[in-house]
């Protein structure tokens, strides 16, 4: 019996994917009622292709329980932003670079930190929104993988969507009441907002950002002691997915986002090793797998709602005769003969 399914989020969602961004409240899913209903709404219409542009589009996966109620409850999601930075909305960020100076009269040697702040028109793709609520993080189904992994999938199905570099923003260290110590330092200063306020403003308007900060070389060494300690540093509740970044091809950009300092790791999409993975295959037959079977996630799409279905499943390549599937995945979704499916292998 199948027990977890990741779907694309559709319209009807949005009060149990409120219910998990209360665990992240993040930009990309932000504790607000208002926003949730937006970004549901928004991921509908990218899945559908109601949006027509491809860089317009924000995709959400939402993490099934099926062993929950009648259609099963929401306990994760994640997201894919089809491109950061575009005509009016610029990809904004601070380059961390190294400095050294240096005095002969005085035989003094220092390295400093500094800040520059940096735009882009024709950004990336982000990945995001990935949240799992806390009775699901720990057991043997992987979970936590599954709903980071199927991003992956999905950009090496629908490669043609979405830019060619990729970026993951971690969350920084940040105080229990969610304060910021590099937003305090500097972007207060320069804007009169709370972290909280421009955060949810720069959702959808980054224009303040633009006109009220800084331009130019910002020397960290200036700011205090706890502002500077977070720059670029990833905090203790994202340490596993800066872990699955760095296995998976992602490497630390030297960028950070300007408001709290969390870092952006990139990576090509052709040198991220799920997408490399990943691949299309044709149903093959029902299966009764053995343990030596490898185990991955299967997906399908589909032309009405909710547009895109996955699972973990054993599968077996029998070649030209197609791939067998666990028989308990091949109900779930309906399969048949020669059925397109994509599938990316799990550890």
């Amino acid at each position: 019996m199948i027990s977890f399914e990741i779907r694309a989020a559709v319209t009807g969602d949005e009060e149990q994917l409120l219910s998990v961004a209360r665990h992240l409240n993040s930009v990309n899913l932000p504790n607000n009622r208002d926003a949730i209903h937006e970004i549901v709404a928004e991921s509908h219409r990218s899945f559908s292709g109601a949006i027509q542009d491809p860089r317009l589009r924000q995709y959400v996966f939402v993490l099934v329980d099926l062993t929950k109620g009648g259609k099963g409850a929401i306990v994760g999601t994640s997201m894919i932003i089809a491109q950061l930075g575009r005509r009016g909305v610029p990809y904004i960020y601070f380059d961390v670079l190294d400095e050294e100076k240096y005095s002969a009269t005085i035989d003094k040697h220092f390295h400093h930190t500094v800040l520059r702040i940096g735009y882009s028109y024709n950004g990336p793709t982000e990945i995001g929104g990935l949240v799992l609520m806390p009775d699901y993080r720990k057991g043997t189904d992987k979970l936590g993988t599954m709903i980071s992994y199927v991003r992956f999938l999905y950009m090496a199905a629908r490669h043609d969507l979405f830019q060619s570099e990729i970026l993951a923003e971690l969350m920084p260290p940040l105080e229990p009441d969610g304060t910021s110590h590099l937003w305090e330092a500097l972007g207060r200063k320069f804007t009169d907002m709370s972290y909280a306020e421009a955060d949810l403003l720069s959702k959808k308007n980054k224009e303040f950002i633009k006109a009220l900060f800084p331009e130019g070389t910002i020397y960290a060494s200036l700011l205090p002691d706890d502002a500077q300690r977070v720059i670029g540093k990833v905090g203790a509740q994202t340490r596993g997915v800066e872990k699955l970044l760095r296995r998976i091809g992602f490497r630390y950009a030297h960028r950070v986002d300007p408001f709290d300092g969390g870092p952006h790791f990139t990576a090509h999409m052709d040198e991220i090793s799920l997408v490399r993975d990943t691949r299309k295959a044709k149903a093959g037959r029902p299966l009764d797998p053995s343990p030596s079977d490898p185990k991955g996630i299967l997906a399908l799409e589909y032309p009405e709602p909710p547009y895109f279905r996955a699972v973990a499943a054993s599968f077996r390549d029998e070649g030209q005769r197609g791939v067998a599937i666990a028989e308990d995945a091949w109900e779930h979704l309906s399969l048949q003969p020669l059925m397109p499916i994509w599938i990316l292998p799990m550890p």
